[in-house]
C-alpha cells in the first residue's frame, strides 16, 4: 500500500507538468537546409542537356518552415556561374545580407566558395518562393518556400484534406545562358521559350512527354489547397483546372477575401493558394497554364498541362482541357484583379497609410539606344523616369552600410524629367534616356506613395514589379494616363490587396502604398527578366531609424565579396 499511495502523487505531477509544458508558447525552431549548385543533365521535349540545379533537382527543393523560425541555408556553389538566390517576398528585416539580389544587397557567390542565408520569418505565413538572382539562372534555378502558421493557428478558411505545390515555369531546348547573351549580341530580345512547365514537365501536349506529366491524384469530396508560383521569366500566366472552381484565399503570402473563379492570372514572381473542390464525376482532369498578352509582342503561346487525376480512374482515360482565358483577354485581367482584396480582419489586419509622406511618379520606357555592333545597329533598352539603370560592381548594400564612395548616387527623381502624353500614339522620340546607378533615398518610417505608369514610348505592355524587403498596398490601378486630381479619390484604402509584385496594366497605371519601416537597400524592378536585363529597375536607400533595433544589422563574416 506505501507504494501505491506514493504513485498517485508522482502520476499527479507528471500529468500536471505534461499539461504545463504544453501550455507553454513554442520557441521558434532553427531549420538548417543545404543548397549544393551543380549542374545536372535534364531531358525535356526529347532534348537532353546540362542545367544549373540544387541539389541536382528541377525544380528545386520545397523549404519548409513555421512562422517565427529562424532558417539558416548554406549554399555552396559547385557551379561554373556566379550564383546569388532570393528569398522572393521575405522581408528580411533589417537584414538585407540574406536578400540575395547580386550586386545589390551581396556580392555573388563564386565557383567553389559558399554563403549561409540566415534570417527570421516574423508576421509572415503562406506561400513564396526563392529563386536565382543574376543572370538568367532562375530558368532552372527556383523553388518554393510554405511558411506554415503558428502551432495551433489555424487557417482562416476551410481546412484542406490536403496542399499541394504547383510552380509553373519556362523550359529552353538551348542553353539558358547562351540565348540571353545571343540576344544581348544582337541588341533583339533572346529566342522565346520552347515550352511552359507545371512542376518541371511540360506535359502530354508536346513531344516525348510520356514521363515529363505531372499528375495530382485526388479523391471525391475532399478538399485540396493548391499552392500556385509564377517562377517563369518573361510570361504572365492563366491557370485553371478543368470543371473545377478555384477559391483565392491567399496572394503573396497574405489571406484575401476569398472569391471564386474558373482561371487565375499570376505573374511572374507572383503567389496564389487556391482552394478546390474534388467534387466533379470521377476521372482525369487537365490542369493548364497559358500566356496573358494584350499588347502586340511575341510569347510563347503554348500550354502547359498537368493532371488532376482522381482515385481509381484508368490512366486510359483521356484528360479534358480547361476553357482558358483567351490569350489577350483584357477584360478578364482586369476583372479578376478588380476581386483581389485584403482579408483584412481584426487578426489579419490591412494596416493601409492613409497619409502619405512621399509622394512618388515613375514612368515605364522602353526604347533604342545605337549599338554599332549589333544586327540592326541598335540595341533595345529600358528605363525608369528615362535612367536605365546600370549594376555595380560594388554591392550597393555594402557600398552604404560601409559608406564606399562612387559607387551609387541617391538623386532618382521623384518623377518623369519630361511629361508628355504616356499612352497617347506610339511613340518613338528619343527623350534622352540617360544611364547610371541612381537610388532614391527613403526617410525612416516615412509613407510612400508610388505610381507606376506604363508608356507608349515602342509599345504598351503590362509589367510585374516587385519591390524587395517590403509588402505594399495596391490601392489604385486604370488604364490611360494617371489623373492626380481625380483619380486617388477612386482609391481603395479599406481593403487593397497587399502584395510583394504588381502587375501593372497594358497602357495604364498601378498605385501602390507602403511604410518604410526596414532599413536598407531594396531592389526595385521589373520581373520579366527580359526587361530586368535592358535597365528596368531601381532601388531604394531606406534611411536608418532612431535606436540601434532600428538600424541595419551588421554583415555576417561569410559575406561574399566582389
Amino acid at each position: 500500500m506505501a507504494n501505491q499511495t506514493s504513485f498517485f502523487p508522482l502520476l499527479g505531477f507528471i500529468v500536471f507538468a505534461f499539461l504545463w509544458l504544453n501550455c507553454l508558447p513554442a520557441e521558434a525552431a532553427i531549420k538548417k537546409y543545404q543548397f549544393d549548385i551543380q549542374v545536372a543533365n535534364v531531358s525535356r521535349l526529347c532534348h537532353a542537356k546540362p542545367i544549373v540545379t540544387v541539389n541536382g533537382r528541377f525544380p528545386g527543393p520545397t523549404i519548409y518552415i513555421r512562422e517565427g523560425d529562424r532558417v539558416q541555408i548554406n549554399v555552396i556553389n559547385h557551379a561554373q556561374y556566379n550564383i546569388s538566390i532570393h528569398w522572393h517576398g521575405l522581408k528580411q528585416y533589417r537584414n538585407g545580407w540574406a536578400d540575395g539580389p547580386a550586386y545589390i544587397t551581396q556580392c555573388p557567390i563564386k565557383t567553389g566558395n559558399s554563403y549561409v542565408y540566415d534570417f527570421n520569418v516574423t508576421g509572415q505565413r503562406g506561400t513564396l518562393w526563392w529563386h536565382a538572382h543574376i543572370l538568367w539562372l532562375r530558368a532552372t534555378v527556383y523553388g518554393a518556400i510554405v511558411i506554415l502558421p503558428q502551432q495551433g493557428t489555424p487557417f482562416p478558411f476551410p481546412q484542406p484534406d490536403r496542399e499541394e505545390v504547383i510552380v509553373l515555369g519556362e523550359w529552353w531546348n538551348a542553353d539558358v545562358e547562351q540565348v540571353e547573351n545571343q540576344g544581348n549580341a544582337l541588341g533583339l530580345p533572346p529566342n522565346m521559350s520552347d515550352a511552359h512547365t507545371i512542376n518541371g514537365k511540360p506535359g502530354p501536349l508536346f513531344p516525348c512527354s510520356e514521363k515529363y506529366t505531372y499528375a495530382m491524384e485526388v479523391e471525391k469530396g475532399k478538399t485540396y489547397l493548391l499552392r500556385i508560383i509564377n517562377a517563369a521569366l518573361n510570361d504572365e500566366l492563366f491557370f485553371s483546372v478543368a470543371n473545377h472552381t478555384l477559391t483565392v484565399v491567399e496572394i503573396d503570402a497574405v489571406y484575401t477575401k476569398p472569391f471564386s473563379t474558373n482561371a487565375i492570372l499570376i505573374a511572374p514572381g507572383q503567389t496564389t493558394n487556391v482552394l478546390v473542390r474534388a467534387n466533379q464525376i470521377p476521372g482525369r482532369y487537365f490542369m493548364a497554364a497559358r500566356p496573358f498578352m494584350d499588347a502586340p509582342i511575341s510569347v510563347d503561346n503554348k500550354t502547359a498541362t498537368a493532371i488532376f487525376q482522381y482515385k481509381g480512374v484508368s490512366e486510359t482515360v483521356i484528360p479534358k482541357l480547361p476553357d482558358l482565358p483567351a490569350p489577350n483577354d483584357t477584360e478578364f485581367a482586369l476583372s479578376y484583379d478588380n476581386k483581389l482584396r485584403s482579408l483584412n480582419s481584426p487578426k489579419y489586419p490591412a494596416n493601409v497609410p492613409l497619409k502619405v509622406d512621399r509622394n512618388l511618379f515613375y514612368t515605364i520606357g522602353l526604347g533604342i539606344n545605337a549599338c554599332p555592333t549589333c544586327l540592326n545597329g541598335t540595341r533595345l533598352t529600358a528605363s525608369l523616369n528615362n535612367i536605365s539603370f546600370v549594376m555595380p560592381q560594388t554591392a550597393l548594400l555594402q557600398a552604404h552600410y560601409f559608406n564606399i564612395k562612387g559607387v551609387y548616387t541617391t538623386d532618382f527623381p521623384d518623377k518623369p524629367p519630361t511629361p508628355f502624353n504616356y499612352t497617347g500614339a506610339p511613340l518613338t522620340a528619343n527623350l534622352k534616356t540617360t544611364q547610371g546607378t541612381r537610388l532614391s533615398k527613403i526617410v525612416f518610417n516615412s509613407t510612400v506613395e508610388l505610381v507606376i505608369q506604363d508608356t507608349n514610348l515602342l509599345t504598351v505592355e503590362s509589367h510585374p514589379f516587385h519591390l524587395h524587403g517590403y509588402n505594399f498596398f495596391v490601392v489604385g490601378t486604370g488604364i490611360g494616363n494617371f489623373d492626380p486630381k481625380k483619380d486617388p479619390a477612386k482609391y481603395n484604402l479599406i481593403d487593397p490587396p497587399e502584395r510583394n509584385t504588381v502587375g501593372v496594366p497594358t497602357g495604364g497605371w498601378t498605385a501602390i502604398r507602403f511604410r518604410a519601416d526596414n532599413p536598407g537597400v531594396w531592389f526595385f524592378h521589373c520581373h520579366l527578366e527580359l526587361h530586368t536585363g535592358w535597365g528596368l529597375k531601381t532601388a531604394f536607400v531606406v534611411e536608418d531609424g532612431p535606436g540601434s533595433d532600428h538600424n541595419i544589422l551588421p554583415p555576417p563574416k561569410d559575406l561574399p565579396q566582389c
